[in-house]
């Protein structure tokens, strides 16, 4: 019998489920093709069943990429039209950042996903310095987002 994956809960086990993003709980996601796990997520993951996600690996960018950066605004002004992500060779990347997002919305909404737990600073995923892509768009969408 093997062991169940690090992010599945017990067998019958009732836990609520939450996305966190991949290089949070460890995995080579990054824009540099590293992780950076938390070991504070980590606890706090214990509690739930997880999923985790890479919002700019959804909108088809690959790993490792060329770091990128909201311009013009946050999150929310990019779903609006009014700020866009560009990557530091001046590519514009928002197409694909919008796309990860809208992907990670639907995953949610499958799963009925009421908590994400997000990588700070991340031009997807941020949310208080100033909030990505990803976190703005699960945010509109009444799903509570905290950053690690």
């Amino acid at each position: 019998m093997s062991q169940p994956d690090s992010h599945q809960a017990p067998a019958g086990a009732h836990l609520p489920c939450c996305l966190v993003s991949a290089c949070l709980a460890g995995l080579c996601t990054r824009y540099d093709g590293r992780s950076r796990p938390s070991p504070a997520c980590r606890r706090l993951l214990a509690r739930y069943r997880w999923l985790p996600l890479c919002p700019e690996q959804l909108g088809g960018l690959p790993t490792p990429r060329t770091p990128a950066d909201l311009v013009d605004g946050d999150g929310f002004a990019v779903l609006a039209g009014r700020a866009r992500v560009i990557d530091r060779a001046g590519r514009d990347r928002t197409e694909q950042f919008i796309l990860g997002a809208r992907q990670v919305l639907a995953v949610a909404r499958a799963q009925e996903i009421t908590l994400a737990l997000l990588k700070a600073r991340s031009p997807s995923c941020g949310v208080h310095a100033r909030t990505g892509v990803t976190a703005a768009l699960l945010l509109q969408n009444n799903i509570r987002c905290l950053e690690f």
